[in-house]
């Protein structure tokens, strides 16, 4: 997803086919399972999930799994490769960045100011790990 209007009508992209990829981009996300998946596999950015792996720690029936890395990779957000018999799911992190880059490109125009810090997306930074109970 291109992030400023500038670069998406270099691109060819006009404002109504940014809306619908972004449209796209939340009803795929808005959906819990879904929503889960993606939220693992970004924490696995680099180097993806197998959707065994993926199946594992989401306690996910194949079938089920299957069907939701499709709408995913049909919504733009997961990447998929072949590595030899296995297929490899990451986040697409510039589709990610340009979905909140959308969504928030036109922050504070109406005050004519530039926006405060406060208006930032917080996931600039990442959050330390979380400490598991035992």
């Amino acid at each position: 997803m291109k992030t400023n209007t500038a670069a998406r009508s270099a691109a060819g992209t006009t404002d109504s086919t940014q809306a619908a990829r972004t449209v796209a981009a939340l009803a795929a996300l808005a959906q819990e399972t879904r929503l889960a998946i993606f939220r693992l596999l970004v924490e696995h950015a680099r180097e993806g999930l197998t959707p065994g792996a993926i199946a594992l720690k989401l306690k996910l029936a194949p079938a089920t799994l299957s069907f939701h890395l499709k709408e995913l990779v049909s919504a733009g957000l997961v990447e998929d490769r072949r590595d030899g018999r296995f297929i490899w799911y990451r986040p697409d992190i510039p589709a990610m960045n340009g979905l909140v880059d959308y969504l928030t490109e036109n922050c504070c125009r109406a005050s004519g100011e530039a926006c405060a810090a406060t208006c930032a997306p917080s996931g600039c930074k990442p959050s330390p790990a979380r400490k598991r109970s035992k």
